[in-house]
């Protein structure tokens, strides 16, 4: 399994591996289905601890996004489009709705958040090659 974690970011190695898992299954990278490794078969192949990855596999499970299955391992949930893109939008909101508040709270006006988020969508989604 393709990760990408680092010691330098303020983020937990913990919250890395749930984010980068989740972002595989929601943008249907990992399919339905899909086996993932095991608990000590990821922890040694990106050096974190056991527990690590236990309580990553455990918090992706509550989200309905892995599940086990004793003696078999961890596999990918089956969602629906509408569920992975629900999931999304919640994340979304979950992580932009802090920063919206805050921007209103220091005098910003709707119009002009509005235009930052359209920037910020514009700039990154030239990187990835989205138009719309």
């Amino acid at each position: 399994m393709l990760l990408t974690l680092t010691d330098l970011s303020a983020e937990p190695l913990q919250s890395q591996i749930i984010r980068q898992i989740r972002a595989s299954i929601l943008a249907g990278e990992l399919e339905a289905g899909a086996s993932l490794p095991s608990i000590r078969a990821l922890a040694t192949e990106q050096r974190v601890s056991v527990i690590t990855v236990q309580r990553a596999y455990e918090s992706l499970e509550r989200e309905g996004l892995i599940h086990s299955r004793r003696g078999k391992g961890f596999f990918v949930s089956e969602l629906r489009n509408q569920e992975k893109k629900e999931m999304a939008r919640q994340r979304l909101e979950e992580n932009i709705g802090p920063h919206i508040m805050s921007a209103l709270s220091e005098g910003m006006r709707i119009q002009d958040i509005r235009a930052v988020v359209d920037s910020v969508l514009k700039h990154n989604g030239a990187k990835q090659g989205v138009t719309k």
